[in-house]
């Protein structure tokens, strides 16, 4: 018996050793791929969005989390629903940890449904580092439309403000009336989250569906908490107790319900970052720990806090393993699914 302890503390020794000896490695090795350089982040949105914020937030905090204390530089790169971004990030940005980037979840979505030929970029490819918030996405209107719950909003014509086709304020708000039997009528045209707001206010929309709660709250950071807007349904695979509105399962049952996740399981990954493919697995793992330590830092959180947004955070590997499973979902939920985004 004594013998076989010792055999035993041996092996646990000797991997303990093995684990330090990983950790000296890695630790010695960041210093090459950061010391002295600037990260940039490319963010697939404008500046003054929710997802511009959190890009912000995390370039301010994660340099003294990262061996070599590198600088950060944001670098807003809009278009087509961040898929430029994306394609930059997949084909163009350097492949060695110096860029990462944060997309709207649709362009992660979109090939699924579209199919991936006509993309330029395979989400499944990307190195996730991580997501700062698995978000809750709001449908509401103004408080002047007089449309204040979705039984209004089934009984009426609502006209909706969004960015383009594919975009998830008009994903939202088609999924919500093929699948809960609204009647939102889309307006396209307009170029991020603030314009979408501002056409709410000079009425030339009634409403958003759907808009994230971080964004409204670094936008307008008073139109919750003062009853500007009727939040007509919050949509998440879990309920946010937080945010006083009916979740979207009060309305969408059954089979309908696989769809409706499908789609809303985007948000399990709000506001992802990942590195392009391609990027050496020694950096990913650096950066993949430096996000969530980032992510635990007081600071940080209280910088959150102030901002009023939320810090929900999931690691990389979590990130891939979520999209791994969405793009592996059968051809007839994935038509289905095409089907109402596509009518």
């Amino acid at each position: 018996m004594r013998r076989a302890w010792h055999f035993v503390s041996r092996a646990v020794l000797s991997s303990s050793v093995v684990a330090s000896l990983c950790a000296a490695n890695v630790a010695s090795a960041a210093p090459a791929y950061f010391e002295g350089k600037q990260i940039s982040v490319v963010v697939g949105n404008p500046a003054g969005s929710g997802y511009d914020a959190y890009a912000r937030l995390l370039t301010r905090h994660m340099g003294k989390h990262l061996p070599g204390n590198p600088t950060f530089i944001v670098q807003n790169m809009p278009g087509a629903g961040s898929i430029t971004a994306a394609q930059y990030l997949a084909n163009v940005a350097p492949k060695d940890g110096t860029v990462i980037g944060t997309l709207v979840p649709g362009a992660i979505f979109e090939p699924l449904i579209e199919g991936q030929a006509k993309f330029r970029y395979a989400p499944g490819k990307f190195e996730y580092i991580g997501t700062a918030d698995s978000g809750t996405r709001l449908c509401f209107t103004s408080a002047a439309s007089g449309i204040k719950t979705v039984e209004d909003a089934s009984k009426a014509k609502v006209i909706v403000a969004s960015t383009a086709p594919q975009s998830s304020a008009t994903d939202y708000a088609l999924f919500m009336n093929a699948l809960a039997g609204t009647k939102f009528e889309i307006v396209m045209g307009y170029k991020g989250p603030a314009d979408l707001l501002l056409a709410m206010e000079r009425g030339e929309a009634a409403g958003i569906c759907a808009l994230d709660s971080a964004t409204i709250a670094s936008i307008r950071p008073d139109w919750i908490q003062t009853g500007k807007i009727n939040l007509l349904v919050q949509a998440g695979l879990d309920v946010n107790p937080d945010i006083k509105a009916p979740p979207i399962w009060d309305y969408i049952k059954g089979d309908n319900r696989a769809v409706a996740e499908l789609i809303v399981g985007q948000q399990e990954y709000g506001r992802p970052f990942m590195a392009p493919p391609g990027t050496p697995a020694e950096a990913v793992k650096i950066l993949r720990k430096a996000f969530m330590d980032t992510m635990k830092d007081p600071e940080l959180l209280a910088e959150a806090d102030k901002m009023k947004i939320g810090v929900r955070a999931k690691s990389g590997e979590e990130i891939a393993a979520i999209i791994t499973k969405m793009y592996e979902s059968s051809p007839e939920l994935i038509e289905r699914t095409r089907k109402v985004l596509r009518p």
